[in-house]
């Protein structure tokens, strides 16, 4: 009784706001963990601490509370600090994945499985984010090299985004298959990045310009 009594009070004090937090936080976790199939909406609830009826209530189905896993994973923040972002090009691109890679191992396991196939295979709206993710990337990573991201630029942000499909393929072979070390994904996706900006973009431009 005190218990059930002390949890319920918990579930009070909790804001709103903290409340989704924390349901998101754990099926975060839980999705790294399990294939989707695997979770339910019952553990996710028992893991974070509230009842069943909240997680539906704050995301609906569980569905959709996966995709909201995915957007966290992969809308990644971009770094804030300007300083960082000026400077020789070889520094800002070590920057760069630094920050990439120090992000993703942060949840590297549902980092790969959310953009893999473990989680809803071929799923649309999977798609639509990822692909939405890989344009903001692109445009970010175009603008941090001193190039514009103008949405016009199609051609260099579409080499940007398959760099993108590289970098997720190498995170794969260091947390999944572990094939690689992270300071293996790191001086590969800084040389292939260097390539990318010294020879390859210059080379498009100078072809269709």
């Amino acid at each position: 009784m005190t218990s059930s009594g002390a949890t319920s009070a918990s579930w009070r004090r909790l804001e709103p706001d903290v409340r989704r937090e924390q349901i998101l936080e754990c099926a975060v976790r839980l999705f790294g963990e399990k294939p989707y199939a695997e979770v339910s909406t019952v553990e996710l609830a028992r893991e974070a601490g509230v009842a069943r009826g909240l997680v539906n209530h704050y995301f609906g189905t569980k569905r959709e509370l996966y995709l909201e896993v995915v957007r966290r994973m992969v809308m990644l923040p971009f770094t804030d600090d300007v300083s960082a972002m000026h400077g020789p090009l070889r520094k800002r691109v070590a920057y760069s994945v630094t920050w990439f890679l120090d992000n993703v191992s942060a949840h590297g396991a549902t980092f790969v499985a959310v953009t893999g196939a473990g989680g809803l295979g071929n799923d649309p709206e999977v798609e639509q984010i990822l692909n939405k993710a890989d344009d903001i990337a692109a445009g970010k990573v175009l603008e941090a090299m001193g190039f514009s991201a103008d949405l016009d630029n199609e051609r260099e942000r579409a080499v940007l985004r398959a760099y993108g499909g590289m970098a997720r393929a190498a995170i794969r072979e260091w947390i999944h298959r572990d094939t690689m070390s992270r300071d293996d994904v790191h001086l590969l996706l800084s040389s292939a990045l260097l390539s990318i900006v010294e020879d390859v973009l210059p080379t498009l431009s100078s072809q269709h310009a």
